[in-house]
Parts: C-alpha cells; sequence; structure tokens
C-alpha cells in the first residue's frame, strides 16, 4: 500500500514532468532558439560595425520591423491554418494605393481613408479565402493569382504613379510621430512599433482566447474532423482570411505614412520576409501550431540580419543571397520539428 508521503511524491513528480512537458514543446523550443538567434545576431554586428548600436540605427531597424511585423502577422493567421498567403506584400501596397485615392483624390477625412484602407484589405483577403474554400482552388495558387491581380490594381489605380500624401494633414504621424517620445524624448521610439505591439497582443488574445483563434488551429491540425464535427469549416476558413487581409491594411497604412506616399510599384518580395518570420518563429507550415510572440521574434530576426548586413556594406545580391538561406534554413527546421513532434 503506498504511504501518503509515497502518494504527495508521485504527485508532485507528475506535476513536474508535465510542467517539463509543456515547455519544452518543439514549438517553445523553437522560440527559445530563435530569440538566441536574435540575441546573438546583435552581439555579432555590433562587434563588427560600432555604427549598428547607434540610436539611429535602432530606430531604423524598429521602424522596417514594424511593417514586416504585421505582415508576419497576418501571415501567421493563414499559416496555422495549413495555409499560404503569397499576396500580403502587394495587398499591402494596394490598401496604401485605395488610401491615396480616397485622401489625395478624394480629399475625405483622414478617418475614412484609414477605414477604406482596412476595409479593403479584408474584402481582398476574404477574397482569396473564398477562392480557397468555395472553390477549392489550392492556397499557393489562389493567393498567386491575388498577388498578380492586386499588383495590376495597384498599377492601374494610381495610373503608374506613386501617389504623395502631402495634402493630407497629419498622415504622416500614424507611422512616423513619436507618442512616447512626447513623455520621453530620450527614447523616441515610432508609432509604427507601438502599433505592431498592439496588433500583437490583440492577436495573440484573438488565437488564444476567442472561437476564431480556436478554430484557426483547429483547421490547421485537422480540418477534415472540424467539418465532421458540423463545423461551417469554409465560413470560418473565409473569416481568416478576411482578418489576416485586414492586418495587410494597417501594414498598407505604416508604409504609406512611413513614405509618406503610396508606392503602386512596392509590394512585391515583402511576403517572403513576412513568412520567413513565420516559419522562424516557430509557426509550422504544415499548420496546426504557432505563436504571435514566435513571429515578433522572427520579424526582428529578419529585420536586424538585413540593417546588419547593409552596415557592413555586404553587396545587395548578397544579401537576397542571405535571405534566401535563411528561408531554406527555417524551412528545414520546420520539417525536423514536426519529424520529433
Amino acid at each position: 500500500m503506498t504511504q501518503p508521503s509515497d502518494t504527495s511524491t508521485l504527485a508532485n513528480q507528475g506535476r513536474s514532468s508535465g510542467f517539463r512537458a509543456r515547455i519544452f514543446t518543439p514549438t517553445a523550443l523553437q522560440k527559445l532558439l530563435a530569440f538566441g538567434s536574435l540575441i546573438l545576431l546583435l552581439a555579432f554586428f555590433s562587434f563588427a560595425s560600432p555604427a549598428f548600436m547607434q540610436m539611429d540605427n535602432m530606430l531604423g531597424i524598429l521602424q522596417a520591423t514594424a511593417v514586416n511585423g504585421v505582415l508576419a502577422i497576418a501571415s501567421t493567421f493563414v499559416i496555422i491554418t495549413g495555409g499560404i498567403d503569397l499576396s500580403v506584400g502587394t495587398l499591402m501596397t494596394f490598401t496604401a494605393v485605395i488610401c491615396g485615392v480616397f485622401l489625395t483624390f478624394w480629399h475625405l477625412p483622414m478617418w475614412i481613408g484609414v477605414i477604406a484602407a482596412l476595409a479593403t484589405g479584408a474584402i481582398c483577403g476574404s477574397i482569396s479565402g473564398t477562392l480557397t474554400a468555395k472553390m477549392k482552388i489550392p492556397p499557393f495558387i489562389a493567393t498567386l493569382g491575388m498577388m498578380l491581380l492586386l499588383k495590376g490594381l495597384s498599377l492601374v489605380v494610381s495610373s503608374d504613379k506613386p501617389i504623395y500624401f502631402t495634402d493630407t494633414e497629419n498622415f504622416y504621424m500614424i507611422s512616423q510621430d513619436s507618442l512616447i517620445g512626447h513623455f520621453l524624448p530620450s527614447l523616441p521610439v515610432p508609432n509604427a512599433v507601438l502599433i505592431l505591439f498592439f496588433l500583437a497582443i490583440v492577436s495573440s488574445i484573438v488565437l488564444n482566447r476567442t472561437a476564431l483563434g480556436r478554430y484557426t488551429f483547429a483547421l490547421g491540425s485537422n480540418e477534415e474532423a472540424v467539418r465532421l464535427s458540423g463545423v461551417n469549416v469554409d465560413r470560418w476558413k473565409i473569416a481568416i482570411y478576411g482578418v489576416s487581409g485586414a492586418i495587410c491594411g494597417v501594414a498598407g497604412l505604416l508604409i504609406a505614412s512611413r513614405l509618406n506616399s503610396a508606392q503602386p510599384a512596392l509590394g512585391q518580395g515583402y511576403e517572403l520576409e513576412a513568412i520567413a518570420a513565420v516559419v522562424i518563429g516557430g509557426t509550422s507550415l504544415s499548420g496546426g501550431s504557432g505563436t504571435i510572440l514566435g513571429t515578433i521574434i522572427g520579424a526582428f530576426i529578419m529585420s536586424v540580419l538585413t540593417n546588419g548586413l547593409r552596415i557592413m556594406s555586404v553587396a545587395q545580391e548578397w544579401q537576397i543571397v542571405v535571405t534566401g538561406l535563411i528561408i531554406i534554413l527555417a524551412v528545414y527546421a520546420d520539417i525536423l520539428r514536426r519529424r520529433k513532434s
């Protein structure tokens, strides 16, 4: 017969084992590895170039991460479902162009332009979701088509010319102003970074505390089982793509405010860095697992790497080579992680 003290010991061992199991999950280990890699990159580039840790350069990294990080958050929702969205970059550009049309061409109030950008992103994302859910077009092909479609529409709507926001008062403040800097002049963190972190917190709550988040993970884990349980899978998938599109609208506002213009030829290529950030952060390309925190860490890794190579005067073509290698390694790490799981 087991003595009470033995029972207590066994219970404590069970709790300790369960705690270790939760801490050392493959996704958690991937996040720890990504965070450690970020620290190593910061240390390496700081040693390689004294200019790297200067305040202006740090602010530049934060500003660049804001846009890429928002796009990576948008991609996280879709990738967790087991899908992929290649249109996030050109959708960002298209929402910026639409905002420019509302504010510069039609001279409407700024809040209307902001709503128009978010709504355009949500509608375009929902169309991608409809192509995938209702028409059964593979996500890769559906979003590839949307990427090209939106790139063309951006050029058509803008007449192949940049749209400048010089006549729109305070539009630059969305991204470039510093709310924190007004109170702490020595810490002029751009508003774009605050928007990134706020969006990350909201997105994390949505993924972990709402029905949309539960179905996002469920669709990535076993879509057929969700369908057989009576859930309207198509409706939820369209909603998820719509939320992702609206987040791309936020990225469009940030980059337009940062450049104080909507550049219709910009956008293509951003989707690769966004997907790389998501995978580096521990989200599985096969779906069913992922975190917003990991995605943010991945986005910072991509920004620090790009900025550091530029500071060290590495040629642009070699920067692209390094980015490609990072993507390959991140995908391979995801494959190894799935095998261990």
